[in-house]
């Protein structure tokens, strides 16, 4: 999900900093609605742990670079199920800042059309999750349908912002359409595999229910809505 440099420059960049920003904004939105239910310490550590994940996501699992961007396995939906929605959110963007910073610093001028196209789709499953979900039911105990319907809808996000940006900044052209063909094809193991870990991380919180750990997570994670 990483666009390559020069993708998008000049004064189109205008528009990545103003979806960014708006990220941002709903961001905070969620943040204060996560603090009003829970401690300032358990989200502190719940934004940590996502920004600790999202770089050995990105810098630890295999990832290869195919037409106008890169494969990762983000597990976004992981992140989300995990941790809430805006620790998340804050962590896939501090994640991705951290790589830039200190391991791919060719990336930075991307920065802001990295984090709308990892931050949008997060936001939006947020959103959709209430009619997504049963409401009745704690995220520890959602079957592989609603898994892979959630994580459907965030890597299709993902795909479709790199299309965006790829057609936003080059132009329509036969060029741009291989180079977003190919990377959405190539993404598409990323589709079938991440619904799996979903589950088995899942599986695993499961099992913390009750343990000493399980204050660290999302109260969602254990709780209906």
């Amino acid at each position: 999900m990483h666009i390559e440099p020069g993708v998008v420059d000049g004064a189109k960049m205008a528009f990545a900093y103003t979806t960014a920003a708006g990220a941002a904004g709903y961001t905070a939105k969620l943040a204060w609605q996560d603090l009003k239910q829970s401690e300032p310490a358990s989200f502190a550590i719940r934004s940590l742990l996502a920004a600790l994940g999202t770089f050995v996501f990105f810098e630890v699992l295999p990832h290869f670079p195919v037409g106008v961007s890169e494969v990762h396995f983000i597990l976004g939906t992981t992140l989300f199920l995990l941790l809430g929605a805006a620790p998340a959110a804050i962590g896939l963007a501090l994640g991705l800042l951290i790589q830039g910073m200190f391991f791919a610093p060719t990336d930075m001028p991307m920065s802001f059309v990295n984090v709308t196209t990892l931050l949008v789709p997060l936001l939006a499953i947020s959103a959709l999750a209430k009619r997504l979900l049963p409401q009745d039911r704690a995220y520890v105990d959602l079957d592989y349908a609603h898994v892979l319907k959630l994580s459907g809808i965030y890597q299709g996000g993902v795909v479709a912002w790199v299309a965006f940006w790829a057609f936003y900044g080059q132009g329509v052209s036969a060029e741009t359409f291989a180079a977003v063909g190919t990377f959405g094809a190539a993404y598409m193991l990323v589709v079938l595999v991440e619904p799996l870990a979903d589950l088995a991380v899942l599986a695993v919180a499961k099992t913390l229910r009750n343990g000493a750990t399980a204050g660290l997570l999302a109260r969602r994670l254990y709780a209906a809505a």
